[in-house]
């Protein structure tokens, strides 16, 4: 009898331990809600009390989860991260489904115009006429939610090293003045290669694009030619090439046509294996769409100053790393928004994939944004108003 007394005294202790430590952690306002990653990895995205790899001036914040379906569409720029962003914020907060569809940045402009998603995405931001339309920088916001490069990636079996082009051959090549492969300007530029005596096949977007006005932004720039005859835009006219649907239908073009050369953002071709050149950047160097890179770049921008509604272009930056040919993917979203508690949840949704969802860029080849530029984030998303009250605290 003595020793069961003694081993009943030792578990009321036990229990009694077990209990002082559980409400001590609901004081403290803790969570422990164990996700796993699709990769099989546990992410430290969505836990509460995680510091947010982009920095911020607000630090964490302990998301509120919420239930709500966000409907999101526009750029495939964007596309895999996004989907990442959408799962793994599902797996911590299991009421909050984010569907996003990739249907070009034209149609993503198209339809938070029509106010027929929750949400778009654009590597382009809206023009004047286009800003004006929905009421001007005060109704509608541009939020830099992620960055990256858009490359040209070309079907050459067997050609090593990595091939380099300059602005000027990229331009000859669209315009239609450059159209074998072993001309003279390309030689030039790649003089340990063995190019070969055969036709280029051009490839582009078919429809309206961010990454055509990233690509087009570059070529106005380092082409008088180009901007006079062609210009910048999320759709132009073509002077020469083959037309396909998003990032994905330009990367199953080039896979399949050989000789082929055509732009897309740096994660499809590298999740396709596509061989993409280095471009000579402003300081005269020839660089590699790395996630360094296209932070260089937008490095330079930040610090030449960004406008106050964040609409703004990074590429042909200045730097000696600078990749020349980066751009920037925004989400749009109105400032009011007439569904409160959806809009609560959207708020913090965006202020996750700026913060914490920022860890995913770089192994997905995107560039995580700059502190400097989080902070931009912040200001923006603080603007966001629900029933009438700040989204956020």
């Amino acid at each position: 009898m003595k020793n069961t007394g003694n081993l009943n005294l030792r578990l009321l202790a036990s229990l009694i331990l077990i209990t002082a430590l559980f409400l001590s952690a609901c004081d403290n306002g803790t969570q422990a809600t164990p996700t796993t990653a699709a990769d099989g990895q546990t992410p430290t995205a969505g836990m509460v009390g995680q510091t947010p790899v982009g920095g911020g001036t607000m630090g964490t914040v302990n998301y509120p989860g919420g239930s709500a379906t966000l409907n999101g569409a526009g750029a495939t720029f964007p596309l895999p991260l996004v989907s990442r962003w959408a799962q793994d914020y599902k797996s911590s907060y299991p009421g909050v489904k984010i569907n996003y569809q990739g249907i070009g940045s034209g149609g993503g402009k198209k339809q938070i115009t029509a106010k027929t998603v929750d949400f778009a995405g654009s590597d382009s931001p809206l023009d004047d006429k286009q800003l004006e339309a929905v009421g001007g920088s005060d109704a509608l916001l541009h939020i830099p939610w992620t960055m990256g490069a858009v490359v040209l990636g070309y079907n050459l079996p067997g050609l090593t090293p990595q091939m380099r082009l300059d602005g000027p051959a990229i331009a000859g090549i669209y315009l239609g003045k450059i159209t074998k492969w072993n001309d003279p300007a390309l030689k030039a530029l790649n003089p340990g290669l063995d190019l070969p005596d055969k036709a280029i096949a051009v490839v582009h977007r078919s429809e309206g694009s961010g990454t055509t006005d990233i690509f087009t932004d570059y070529l106005s720039k380092v082409s008088d030619e180009w901007k006079s005859k062609v210009g910048r835009s999320t759709s132009v006219q073509w002077p020469v090439g083959i037309g396909a649907q998003g990032n994905d239908g330009v990367a199953n073009q080039i896979n399949l046509t050989q000789g082929s050369i055509g732009y897309l953002e740096a994660s499809y071709a590298k999740s396709n294996n596509i061989l993409y050149a280095y471009v000579k950047n402003k300081a005269g160097n020839f660089v590699d769409a790395t996630a360094e890179n296209v932070s260089a770049a937008a490095d330079g921008a930040v610090q030449a100053g960004l406008p106050a509604d964040l609409r703004y272009s990074i590429t042909d930056a200045k730097g000696e790393k600078a990749y020349p040919i980066a751009g920037t993917s925004w989400v749009l979203v109105y400032v009011n928004q007439s569904e409160a508690e959806k809009g609560k949840v959207l708020a913090y949704f965006i202020w996750w994939a700026t913060h914490e969802g920022q860890q995913y860029a770089q192994a997905l080849n995107y560039a995580p944004l700059p502190q400097s530029l989080v902070e931009r984030d912040e200001a923006q998303i603080k603007k966001m108003q629900c029933g009438g009250s700040p989204c956020l605290p």
